[in-house]
Parts: structure tokens; C-alpha cells; sequence
């Protein structure tokens, strides 16, 4: 990249993040405010048209819109004038993204919108445009230029609607009050989502994945039982299947080196497991039992699951956690 290369690039960035900044000192506060609440309110889903570029930001819009906790989403006016439209409905809101505001397609869309009485909000780059007056609420995105050499391709216009669309869905989730649990619920595949959602039941061996072993057992019924597991750990529990302790092979591997071959046949698994060992519940987030077994001067790597009468019902380990992405 040459010098040159690197001021025609940069010279693009300034054009569209002033004409950014320009938007924020032109919006009409009365015009946001109805904009906002006519979104905020809506007991339906917001439905996005553009043509062209604006599509393609419309896109994004709808996209953003939905993971932020409002229902939205783009059609295409070509499609919604040969049988698309039957998906527009009275108790929604429409959203209308045109630079001109005299896009064809938009306009001969205008007639059938007003139709179903639904509520026409115009994203538009020319405020005195068909569209901006036919519209209930306006947003004005119009910019001095576009950032492309010939002033021609569609680049500082689209920026200013693709960042109105931002900060309107950022807006109406504040004025929602949208919470990161709810958000993690539209966001369940990413780290926020499983933080907040992914739970102990979902990664814990249970049942035949789980194999205890009684009170009273010797150190080959615990050799037995972490085999036959494979998880490295076996819980102990008394005879009514309450939690007695946990042994895992480091303490099964240490119990024997310490005990004379004399001693072996006397060894108990009652003699060398943890007893009151640190458990998790079912129901307690993945996240905060992987917190629970790292900050702590000496890390766990396993741990006994148990339900809310100290039942041993199954047990998790670190590497089932960090497995799962958290």
C-alpha cells in the first residue's frame, strides 16, 4: 500500500464518520420520539423494505433488531408486491430505508401499506421526498456527499442508515429494558448465551455415565468404578444414596503408595476419600460451578452433583465445561 493509498482510505473513513456525527446533530427530537415509540410499542413485528443497497441494509437492520429483542425482519418490495405482502399485518410496524425517497418500487409499495393500516416509518435521504411525506414518522439520513471518487456509488448513505438503524434497535432495547439473560436467550451458540443459559444438567454425567460406589468399599471397587466410568472420579454415598464424599484416581493413586502391601486388603474407600466435598446443584449455571472449581487457591477438577436433599445425582467435571465453549 502506498502513501497515497493509505489518504484515499483514510480520506473515505472521515468523510462517512463525519457525515455520521453530522446525522446526530440533525435528527429532530420530535421525529425520534415518535419513531421510538411507535417501534418500542409494537404488539407485532417491524418489517423492513429497501431496494438495492438499502436492502442489503435493511438486512442488517432486521437482523440487529431481532437479536436485540425486537421481532423483525426484511422483504424484499419486489416480492411483497406479487404475494409478499400478506406477511405485513395490522399490529405491525413497517420501516422503509430509500436515499431519494422516490425509489419506484418504494412508492408504488405506499398505497397497499396505508392500506392495512399499518405504520410507515421512512428512513430516507431526502426529507422532502414522496416517500418522507407519505410517511407517519421520518428519521432524515441525508448526507452532503457520497464517499465514493464520483460521487455516485452508494457509500457515505448507506453508513448513515445502516448507523441509524443501530442506534435506533440500541434505543428501543434500552427503552425495553432488555437484560443480558434476555439477551443471552437470543444468543444461546455464543459465550454471553451459555454463560447465562448453559446449566449443570446439561454437561453432567448421570445414571450409567455416573457409577457410585457404597460406603465400605475397598480400593479395588474403586479402581472398578473410575474404570468402568472413565471420568477420572467416583462418588461415595451411604446406603439411602445421600453423598458421602468423592474419590478421584489422584486420591485413589496417593491412598495406595501410602499404604503397605500388608495393609492393602484393609484399605476402604471410607479411609481416603474427601468427605463434604464441594458440590453443585443441577440447576446452578455451568459457568458459576467452572468460578467455583478454578478461583480457589487449589483448582478442582471435578465435582459431585447433587440434588436439594444431598441425593448424589451425577458429576461434572472442568473439561465437560470448557468443552461446551464457555
Amino acid at each position: 500500500m502506498t502513501q497515497d493509498n493509505l489518504a484515499d482510505i483514510q480520506q473515505v473513513l472521515r468523510i462517512e464518520s463525519d457525515a455520521i456525527a453530522q446525522t446526530a446533530t440533525r435528527l429532530n427530537r420530535e421525529q425520534v420520539g415518535r419513531v421510538v415509540d411507535l417501534v418500542a410499542n409494537c404488539t407485532g413485528k417491524v418489517v423492513i423494505l429497501g431496494v438495492g443497497k438499502s436492502g442489503i441494509i435493511g438486512q442488517k437492520i432486521a437482523a440487529t433488531m431481532t437479536s436485540a429483542g425486537t421481532a423483525a425482519l426484511y422483504l424484499h418490495p419486489s416480492d411483497a408486491l406479487h404475494g409478499g405482502l400478506g406477511i405485513v399485518q395490522q399490529d405491525d410496524v413497517v420501516v422503509v430505508l430509500s436515499n431519494s425517497g422516490e425509489t419506484d418500487e418504494m412508492i408504488a409499495m405506499l398505497p397497499y401499506l396505508k392500506n392495512r393500516g399499518v405504520p410507515i416509518i421512512a428512513i430516507v435521504g431526502n426529507v422532502n421526498s414522496t416517500l418522507a411525506r407519505r410517511a407517519d414518522a421520518v428519521l432524515d439520513a441525508s448526507v452532503d456527499k457520497e464517499a465514493c471518487p464520483l460521487n455516485l456509488a452508494p457509500t457515505t448513505s448507506t453508513t448513515v442508515a445502516l448507523a441509524i438503524g443501530d442506534a435506533l434497535a440500541m434505543t428501543v432495547m434500552k427503552v425495553k429494558g432488555l437484560t443480558p439473560d434476555d439477551f443471552a436467550v437470543n444468543h444461546p451458540a455464543g459465550q454471553l448465551g451459555k454463560r447465562l443459559t448453559l446449566r449443570v444438567a446439561d454437561l453432567m454425567h448421570r445414571d450409567g455415565e455416573n457409577p457410585t460406589i457404597a460406603l465400605g468399599s475397598s480400593w479395588v471397587e474403586v479402581v472398578r468404578a473410575i474404570s468402568k466410568g472413565g471420568l477420572g472420579a467416583v462418588c461415595v454415598v451411604d446406603g439411602g444414596g445421600l453423598l458421602a464424599g468423592i474419590i478421584t484416581d489422584g486420591d485413589l493413586r496417593r491412598a495406595i503408595e501410602q499404604t503397605s502391601h500388608d495393609s492393602l486388603a484393609q484399605l476402604m474407600c471410607d479411609d481416603f476419600m474427601t468427605s463434604k466435598p464441594v458440590v453443585v446443584t443441577p440447576e446452578m449455571l455451568a459457568f458459576d460451578a467452572l468460578r467455583l472449581m478454578e478461583d480457589r487457591p487449589s483448582q478442582i477438577s471435578v465435582l459431585p452433583v447433587v440434588d436439594h436433599d444431598g441425593m448424589c445425582v451425577g458429576l461434572i467435571r472442568v473439561h465437560d465445561i470448557v468443552r461446551s465453549g464457555l
